[in-house]
């Protein structure tokens, strides 16, 4: 499965931008609008609550034949047999990773240069994040990166490329030059009253 990953339009999760919806409704209704892949993001609780959230949240992204993500905790993705985890700089390499996670599962990596895309991928990862693209209220310790390191990204590697901060339907065009795989979005689909229509907007304005 992970070799066919479509990357799309991938969603992250943040259950602070939401408006008047819950975690596990908005998800469904951001897959029913077009969300191709699902990152559970959870910085601030303990392992317990986001076990639960997973549990409920994979039963969801299944549903739809949706892969799910976790970030940060291989324990978590081992746990309730998501389809891989996704790491920081400051997390696990994703060699280490890769011996505990196994080899059918995938490994993305957060990146903001060529030289950390390029270690990524020779650690084993399936897939590099690239960004912050734009400013984020998101992710506050991202680095800034331009939309032309983005495509030396994309050229000097083998594995697909997501760009992700700040992204949104008035300047995700500017991606396109990149030749990318695809778009990770937290609050232009989350933080939005129609969350459906407002995953479709960005997919029809993708075509990357």
């Amino acid at each position: 499965m992970k070799n066919n990953l479509n990357y799309t339009l991938y969603l992250v999760t943040d259950r602070e931008v939401l408006l008047d919806t819950d975690i596990y409704s908005a998800v469904e209704q951001a897959i029913k609008g077009g969300v191709t892949l699902v990152q559970l993001r959870e910085k601030c609780i303990g392992t317990l609550e986001f076990y639960n959230i997973a549990v409920e949240m994979k039963k969801i992204t299944d549903k739809y034949k949706i892969p799910l993500i976790i970030n940060d905790r291989i324990d978590i993705a081992l746990a309730i047999d998501a389809a891989g985890v996704h790491l920081g700089q400051s997390d696990m390499s994703a060699d280490i990773a890769r011996i505990i996670i196994g080899n059918n599962k995938i490994i993305g990596v957060s990146t903001s240069s060529l030289i950390e895309a390029i270690k990524a991928e020779k650690q084993g990862a399936d897939y590099v994040g690239v960004g912050a693209m734009f400013p984020t209220t998101t992710k506050n310790d991202a680095d800034a990166v331009s939309v032309l390191c983005l495509k030396e990204i994309k050229e000097g590697i083998s594995i697909p490329v997501v760009a992700i901060g700040g992204i949104n339907q008035n300047n995700v065009d500017l991606l396109k030059i990149a030749n990318i795989d695809g778009i990770a979005v937290v609050s232009d689909i989350l933080g939005k009253k129609c969350i459906k229509e407002a995953a479709e907007e960005l997919l029809s304005n993708i075509k990357i």
